[in-house]
């Protein structure tokens, strides 16, 4: 149920209930987030064979071999648009030694990799299943040719993506072209700018310091998309990086957004393997436990939904653990418009509230700061695709929970860490993961 209060849109969500028994991250894997039409070392490869990459890196990394895992999941948020393919999970089990295994395929959108993690969790909670693996792939920048081998795939063009982004939206109260329309992710960051009295010049001080950092982020990690620094970029024509951002190369799409704060479309995979944290032992000396996932969904047209649900998710899992943002040591979000980095953020009490946006001129968030989010350089400059970029979210963090990730390794301890997921205007989500080491 949902009702208004003092003017504003609450969620009422159920408690969460404590999971069954412990459960624990014991392997990931991911492929770099690039184009399979232009890389050379991932040209033309298919879905199976991208998904298998990220899962099989997943088992290695955990001690485990196909033959131990026992149901795996698949995600995809566009899988008839890209792929062809209406059941995923099917199409690609003989790539990583899963024929006959259990599995079934899922699809939330942008929170596609979220809800695997939450998934995956449930299930081994539950005592179905000991070893689970689950897996998210996404080809965002083409797609499959019908009635063509898996290989064969084509650019996608932006005369059909627009159709295929109304497909997440209802339209019974829910104009088609609203899921396309840039202006409406503006709406929470207005809601925000006008709350605590920031101008136009200020947000756009913040989102292009984000963008900055952010953008280092991913260029010099091995797996991100984006592989020049602004400051390179702007170099090239003699411009600084913060010129280059505000500069005719970087224009507004919306009443606050420039290009540099939207999604940067890319290819990949990433996968996890989880069992019950009282055998984790018996395949690693470092596993993160999951220590639980809040869940809230809201429709389309409903305003600002991606700040009420992310409240009403955040809520669950605060009161389940008895944790709150603050207590978290790493922040991870996706953030397909950049401005949800703050504004979850501080929905989330990583952030105290109406400061958060001073933490980024100050550079405090990025992963050499303090309050560090988004160390892979987030949806914008690491890449997003889209079923794969929650579960590359889990990767991240397991890797920076472990210090194993080198050049942008944050600079404390990680003993917990938050991710927020969203996606398409309806599944939000917020895990806390737990160093167990």
């Amino acid at each position: 149920m949902s009702h208004f209060e003092n003017g504003n849109y609450q969620v009422d969500v159920k408690p969460l209930k404590p999971l069954a028994r412990s459960v624990s991250i014991i392997g990931v894997g991911a492929t770099p987030f690039m184009n399979i039409l232009k890389d050379e070392n991932f040209h033309f490869l298919t879905e199976g064979e991208l998904f298998g990459y990220a899962a099989l890196e997943a088992m290695q990394d955990a001690g485990v071999t196909p033959k131990d895992v026992e149901y795996y999941f698949h995600g995809s948020a566009t899988p008839q648009f890209a792929s062809d393919y209406v059941t995923p999970n099917m199409q690609v089990a003989n790539w990583f030694g899963m024929k006959g295994k259990a599995s079934s395929s899922h699809s939330e959108a942008c929170c596609t990799g979220y809800v695997a993690l939450e998934q995956a969790v449930n299930l081994v909670a539950s005592g179905a299943y000991d070893i689970v693996l689950t897996g998210g792939c996404e080809t965002s920048v083409s797609h499959a040719t019908p009635l063509h081998p898996a290989w064969m795939r084509r650019e996608s063009t932006i005369e059909e993506l627009l159709p295929a982004l109304t497909m997440i939206w209802s339209k019974d109260y829910t104009l088609p072209s609203k899921a396309a329309n840039a202006m409406c992710a503006d709406a929470w960051l207005d809601y925000y700018a006008r709350e605590y009295n920031l101008s136009h010049e200020v947000i756009d001080d913040v989102l292009c310091a984000m963008a900055k950092s952010n953008r280092k982020a991913a260029a010099i990690n091995p797996l991100g998309g984006a592989h020049e620094t602004y400051e390179e970029m702007g170099a090239q024509i003699g411009m600084s990086a913060d010129e280059f951002l505000r500069s005719k190369f970087n224009p507004h799409a919306s009443e606050y957004m420039r290009i540099s704060n939207f999604e940067l479309n890319v290819d990949g995979a990433a996968a996890a393997i989880l069992c019950p944290t009282e055998m984790a032992y018996q395949f690693t000396d470092h596993p993160i436990e999951v220590l639980g996932t809040g869940h809230s969904c809201l429709e389309g047209g409903t305003a600002r939904l991606e700040k009420y649900a992310t409240a009403a998710a955040y809520k669950q899992i605060r009161d389940l653990t008895g944790l709150t943002g603050a207590d978290m040591d790493l922040f991870l979000t996706n953030d397909f418009m950049m401005p949800s980095q703050l504004l979850s953020a501080e929905e989330c009490e990583y952030l105290p509230r109406g400061e958060g946006w001073k933490h980024y001129l100050e550079d405090n968030n990025a992963y050499w700061g303090d309050k560090p989010i988004n160390t892979n350089g987030g949806r914008c400059h690491y890449g997003h695709a889209h079923g794969a970029s929650g579960l590359a979210d889990v990767y991240e963090a397991v890797k920076q929970m472990r210090g194993e990730m080198g050049e942008t390794q944050v600079k404390h301890p990680v003993k917990y860490a938050m991710l927020r997921g969203f996606g398409g205007g309806q599944n939000v989500t917020c895990s806390i993961l737990r160093n167990l080491k």
